[in-house]
């Protein structure tokens, strides 16, 4: 049977410290319009943005699938930093720049100019996910907790090395995993709408603001009817990878989620990120390849699914 969340737990890692983040990209929006143009373009509202707080958001195609997810956070009145996958980011600019036309905006890659940390502290030191501190030319971003530790994204002018050391990229990686906020890579290019990932539960789309590409599809996933598809924390006696399909035991032939993001650790084991069918947790087992192979377990999210926005 798959296991009920409350009855499983996770690991919890003691290791604290900095690690740098080579699958982390930069894109800056520079310009008296760089706010508004991103409004326009992103699941978040970013004309309501201060510089006290960062924005988690989605960038979608016309059918409201996500090309893309990112961390946007305002360095001054005209300019605004987005922090994404970097194997998604060349695209992701290139389609940005397409909708730029007559705004007062210029989009760049900037990842050549700031260095992007992961930080792991004690749980007694976190921050509000999405609050943003700045000290010294370097910004720090709360995000959600995991794996028992607080987490930040930390992001430094590419010519100022961090005092703090010692952490390891395998325990980052751990974290991001736990936290339950998946991001979208090269391999999940457009495999899924912003709920199918919990984003309407972690702040990262908003539900009042003005259109974006694929507005009216991600609105419509929210309000006519129950959510079918949501995205759950579980681990594996095997490695799993991104874009992998999960099968339930009921049916061999269509599969009933996708692997959204994946690690393993050295000591903790295979974890992941699994978009799923509502229907497919409540019973049976779940199985990364047809019916039969290891049974996934499902473990606590650290943070409760919103049904009413």
């Amino acid at each position: 049977m798959t296991s009920n969340p409350s009855e499983t737990s996770t690991p919890a890692l003691a290791a604290t410290g900095d690690c740098v983040l080579p699958h982390w990209g930069v894109i800056a929006a520079r310009g008296p319009e760089a706010a508004h143009f991103l409004h326009n373009q992103l699941t978040q509202d970013f004309l309501l943005l201060d510089m006290q707080h960062a924005r988690l958001a989605a960038f979608c195609n016309a059918k409201g699938r996500m090309q893309a997810s990112m961390l946007g956070f305002k360095t001054s009145a005209e300019e605004v930093l987005l922090l994404m996958r970097a194997d998604l980011l060349a695209q992701t600019l290139k389609r940005l720049s397409m909708f730029v036309l007559r705004s007062k905006v210029k989009l760049s890659d900037a990842s050549a100019d700031w260095t992007v940390y992961g930080r792991l502290t004690n749980a007694n030191e976190a921050a509000a996910p999405w609050q943003l501190s700045h000290e010294d030319g370097t910004w720090s971003v709360g995000l959600y907790p995991g794996a028992g530790v607080a987490r930040r994204l930390v992001v430094a002018p590419a010519a100022t090395g961090l005092v703090q050391a010692g952490l390891s990229l395998d325990d980052w990686m751990l974290s991001e995993v736990l936290s339950g906020v998946a991001d979208v890579q090269a391999a999940t290019f457009e495999a899924f709408v912003p709920q199918m990932l919990n984003y309407e539960s972690v702040d990262g789309v908003n539900f009042k603001k003005g259109c974006y590409p694929g507005q009216e599809v991600v609105a419509r996933s929210q309000f006519r009817g129950i959510l079918k598809r949501r995205t759950y924390l579980v681990s594996s006696s095997l490695p799993l990878q991104a874009a992998q399909e999960i099968f339930h035991s009921s049916d061999a032939t269509q599969p009933a989620g996708q692997v959204a993001q994946a690690v393993s650790h050295p000591l903790h084991g295979h974890w992941a990120l699994v978009c799923l069918q509502t229907s497919s947790v409540e019973v049976g087992e779940l199985h990364p390849a047809g019916t039969t192979g290891p049974v996934l377990k499902l473990h606590p999210l650290p943070y409760a699914l919103r049904d009413d926005i």
